[in-house]
């Protein structure tokens, strides 16, 4: 995810202030109670670190990445992760070598060739034309094009909010005709519904869909013990993410009325913006075979052995090496660094508390805490108190960063089948983005258009949640039985 957002304004920054005070002050009551039995005094330190960390994703005093770095710093000062600087820093460090870290730069990377090229464009433009022929056949092709785009752009933002949503807001403005009230037309709520709702579904069908589901994944490795790579991710939403993106359309169309509206000159207009754009270039046509050489080495890596990470960067070199994309557009991608940054220094605060014993602590008490569910049950209840916490976060990143990897650990305790526990958590972290009008960017972008009023997008966004859990947890559950998950 590319988490965008203004500097604060003078008139802004007592608020930033005020929240960030809040952050910190609960980082410090935390650090000052006595580590529990079993956890080192380090490791409650780092947990305190930590909890601040998720409360300054929650309530977004700063960038992501800032308030990461801060963290890290007060840890290696302290001497919370290793006795002695240098083996603090060392250690403070060591996330960022993560693969699963690299995985998500090296698609920020490639991610920033699709909008530069203008094949991302192209290719979304081009959907809408060919399908929208109705008002539906306008919300598929939208649909169509994020799951196309989907694997390759690692930021949500940029693909749904970048690439997407603009051509969704042109489509609209053709629609309307006679003021703000031709605005809020069927056809225009459909749309922006479909955009925002079908960028959710491709985030969770994806472990490149989003930056934050590395939190997931390596979550799944460090807790559960069992690999969610991007093939296992890809697999496991196959099957229920292409019914819900096949169906989404249709189940909203049960509260939107597209009807009345003549949509051909939205498909002239996409037909007019593919002129403009005129014929695929050179360097189109290498991140198109590129795309399909990072997407056969992925989804055949049981039999070559070729790492998930190693196939990216190689889609890195071979975009430089081809000369389609630059280092120095590379270089000023800040998605990608960014991700990085507080990424990296999240897998450091993790391995941490794993190390010093806050994770086995938490896990051997969860029992206790929740009473008598186990197995199969377990899982479920877990994920649904999972889905709906999203209500109290304002970002999807704040709500993985905050909840994934407890939840995981929780499930684990209760004797959930582990890689059903982590693939409920997996996609609902993404899915569960439907409650509200601000819980991504594409999402706030979508909202931000103003075609439906807030009301309105919550009580569509309840019912939508609805169609994700009966999707999933019917069409998801069968698939992932023949899988072997459970």
């Amino acid at each position: 995810m590319s988490e965008t957002k203004a500097s604060p304004t003078p008139l802004d920054a007592p608020i930033q202030w005020l929240r960030l005070g809040v952050c910190v002050v609960i980082g410090a009551l935390l650090w000052m109670v006595p580590a529990p039995a079993g956890v080192e005094p380090e490791g409650w330190r780092v947990m305190a670190v930590f909890t601040a960390t998720i409360f300054s994703f929650i309530l977004r005093p700063m960038p992501m990445a800032s308030v990461t770095l801060v963290g890290l710093v007060i840890l290696v000062l302290t001497e919370s992760f290793a006795e002695g600087s240098k083996a603090s820093v060392e250690f403070a460090l060591s996330g960022y070598g993560s693969a699963i870290v690299w995985l998500m730069v090296a698609a920020f990377l490639i991610s920033g060739a699709v909008v530069e090229t203008g094949l991302g464009r192209r290719v979304a433009l081009l959907l809408i034309h060919k399908l929208g022929r109705s008002a539906r056949g306008l919300a598929w092709g939208v649909c169509s094009a994020e799951f196309i785009l989907g694997p390759f752009v690692a930021s949500n933002t940029a693909r749904g909010g970048g690439v997407l949503a603009p051509i969704v807001d042109a489509l609209c403005r053709t629609l309307a005709r006679g003021g703000e009230h031709a605005r809020r037309n069927g056809v225009s709520e459909l749309l922006i519904l479909s955009g925002s709702h079908a960028n959710l579904i491709t985030s969770a069908m994806f472990l490149t869909g989003m930056s934050a589901n590395a939190i997931v994944s390596q979550a799944a490795a460090d807790v559960a013990k069992v690999e969610f790579g991007w093939t296992q991710w890809a697999l496991g939403a196959l099957v229920p993410g292409v019914v819900g993106l096949a169906l989404l359309p249709l189940f909203l169309n049960l509260f939107v009325d597209p009807s009345g509206i003549d949509v051909a000159a939205a498909r002239k207009e996409a037909r007019r913006e593919l002129e403009e754009l005129g014929s695929v270039t050179r360097n189109e046509k290498v991140l198109l075979w590129v795309f399909l050489l990072v997407l056969s080495l992925w989804s055949t890596s049981g039999w070559h052995g070729i790492h998930t990470t190693a196939v990216a960067l190689l889609g890195v070199a071979a975009l430089l090496l081809s000369g389609a994309h630059s280092w120095r557009s590379m270089a000023q991608n800040g998605g990608a660094w960014d991700a990085m940054v507080w990424l990296g220094g999240l897998v450091t605060m993790a391995k941490a508390l794993k190390d010093k014993g806050v994770v086995d602590w938490f896990a051997g008490n969860a029992r206790d805490w929740v009473g008598g569910l186990g197995g199969v049950w377990a899982a479920l209840g877990l994920a649904l108190i999972y889905f709906y916490s999203m209500y109290g976060f304002s970002m999807l990143s704040g709500h993985i960063t905050a909840m994934a990897a407890a939840f995981i650990g929780l499930a684990v305790s209760m004797e959930a089948p582990p890689m059903l526990t982590v693939a409920l958590l997996a996609y609902f972290s993404n899915l569960c983005g439907c409650l509200t009008n601000y819980s991504s960017g594409p999402v706030i972008i979508y909202f931000g258009f103003g075609y439906v009023p807030a009301p309105r997008w919550f009580r569509i966004g309840a019912k939508v949640s609805l169609f994700h859990l009966a999707v999933w947890l019917t069409v998801g559950m069968g698939w992932w039985k023949l899988l072997g998950w459970w």
